[in-house]
């Protein structure tokens, strides 16, 4: 495959000779891969990593954050506070429109809410289950009713919950807007072919045009990692998100590669089906000693060598070890197998037991699958690995289609997001099912207060519950990593793990 600047520099070469002017500047595509393709472009639908990925270049939100995670205007570009915290007045950016001409003012913003609240195939109903109302106050501001303070809410609107889509297209679209989505970013969707590409063309009447400098971005899922450094050593593609840290040092060593990391918000975990259909209703599901076994049978510190060779850091929450909502009193779990041994023969299966985990068809989850199944084989755990493509692992574990999922959340900037709606009986992402009532009452009150002390006391609590119950087996917390064309310039790392292209260039 012929490097992009060869081949672009043959073509000003052939047009030189021909007596043909070369014109002043090209179309610029900038290629992003991904590790696997994105499931349904519907903000209130969506769940992938991957798909919020394509977000920052479709759907601007009603905020931001920083690479320090404050929260900063995008489309509402100031708010404030109801002294009793009941709600919440927001200032909206003026001359915005949608891709497809409506513009955008709060009108607009209110429409958003309610689809968010009421569509039934939304997930983001329990991230924005503390609004209660939307108030229009004037053309370009909205008031927000809440139930009583909530502390995650703008957190919550930095990301899909706060992605603005055209009320007109959704209108129009149902629950089929995902085909064709229509937003406000810097970019509008082109065309999508499942598996093979996402690609969006730059958006002439963008409020932020000036910092736009592609004429589209194109995104392609290539599960193996190997073959997408390749792709980037070639030039096929432009930018590689999440390089396996196996390539790190031959990335680094590439002197047309620039490597990019930032440490993430998130967790990498095993998912088990507690009570999510009839795939629940078996002993993994119904006796959580089994869980802890599979837990005390993993050895995190050396699935983090062996791995990621040692870049990330080894997790059994869904904080890192370095966030301040970390519980101390739970620390990462030393391997025990003998324990593990004895957790089974209490639970009734002294001889062993089978486990199936379905996992994503891309190389570092099934190479992690693979060293916790030889783990798991020595305390008894029989475990089964069924690959699959990530979209279809979503679906059925949705669905409660599976035993057991390699899954992980890429994390968000207020504690809440990694934990309510997993683990409250009606959240959002709660693919396991579980419920338990003091776990919903902790996490629910965890938000209604400003008091950071007091917001922790309340996550350590239902912390206590969840180390026992647990519904999900934490494994590590990942550091993003990227690899770029070392003519890319710049891009700025972001703990969230996304790409945003504002004054990002390619030199040519």
């Amino acid at each position: 495959m012929l490097h992009l600047k060869s081949t672009l520099t043959a073509a000003l070469l052939g047009a030189t000779a021909l007596g043909i002017a070369a014109p002043a500047a090209f179309a610029q595509d900038l290629r992003i891969a991904l590790q696997s393709d994105a499931d349904v472009l519907d903000p209130d639908q969506s769940r992938t990593f991957v798909g919020r990925i394509v977000y920052a270049s479709l759907c601007d939100k009603l905020v931001d954050i920083t690479p320090e995670l404050e929260i900063i205007p995008q489309l509402a570009t100031g708010w404030t506070w109801a002294e009793d915290g009941a709600s919440v007045t927001l200032q909206l950016r003026e001359g915005v429109v949608f891709h497809d001409g409506t513009p955008f003012n709060a009108e607009a913003v209110a429409a958003n809410i309610d689809r968010s609240q009421t569509l039934e195939e939304s997930r983001r109903k329990s991230e924005l289950s503390s609004i209660t109302g939307t108030e229009v106050l004037g053309d370009y501001e909205i008031k927000l009713n809440l139930k009583g303070p909530d502390a995650t809410l703008l957190a919550q609107l930095a990301d899909r919950a706060g992605m603005m889509v055209s009320p007109t297209a959704a209108a129009a679209a149902g629950a089929d807007f995902g085909l064709n989505p229509v937003c406000s970013g810097p970019f509008s969707f082109g065309e999508r072919v499942a598996q093979d590409r996402i690609v969006l063309n730059r958006f002439a009447d963008y409020w932020n045009a000036d910092a736009i400098n592609f004429d589209s971005v194109t995104f392609l899922p290539i599960p193996d990692t190997t073959v997408r450094l390749a792709n980037l050593q070639s030039g096929d593609i432009h930018i590689l998100e999440r390089l396996a840290a196996t390539d790190l040092a031959q990335a680094r060593a590439d002197d047309g590669i620039d490597v990019q990391s930032a440490v993430s918000l998130g967790y990498q975990g095993i998912t088990i089906n507690i009570a999510n259909g009839e795939k629940g209703d078996n002993p993994w599901g119904n006796d959580a000693r089994l869980r802890q076994a599979l837990s005390l049978a993993i050895d995190r510190e050396a699935i983090n060598q062996v791995v990621f060779e040692g870049a990330f850091a080894p997790g059994n929450q869904p904080f890192p070890p370095n966030s301040p909502w970390y519980d101390t009193d739970h620390p990462v779990p030393a391997r025990d197998v003998d324990k593990a041994k004895a957790l089974l023969a209490e639970a009734g299966f002294p001889d062993g037991i089978d486990l199936e985990v379905q996992v994503p068809n891309t190389t570092v989850p099934l190479q992690l699958m693979q060293v916790v199944q030889a783990m798991a084989a020595e305390a008894g755990i029989n475990i089964t690995i069924t690959s699959k493509e990530f979209a279809t692992l979503l679906a059925d574990q949705s669905a409660g289609d599976y035993q057991a999922s390699q899954i992980g959340w890429s994390g968000r900037v207020d504690p809440d997001g990694n934990i309510h709606q997993f683990m409250t009986t009606d959240g959002g992402i709660n693919d396991s099912k579980y419920s338990n009532p003091q776990v919903d009452e902790l996490l629910n009150a965890a938000r209604t207060s400003n008091d950071t002390a007091e917001r922790k006391a309340k996550y350590d609590a239902a912390r206590d519950i969840l180390a026992v119950d647990m519904p999900i087996v934490y494994l590590y917390h990942q550091t993003w990593i990227w690899a770029l064309d070392a003519d890319i310039a710049g891009f700025t790392p972001y703990p969230d793990g996304m790409i945003r292209l504002e004054g990002v260039t390619l030199e040519q």
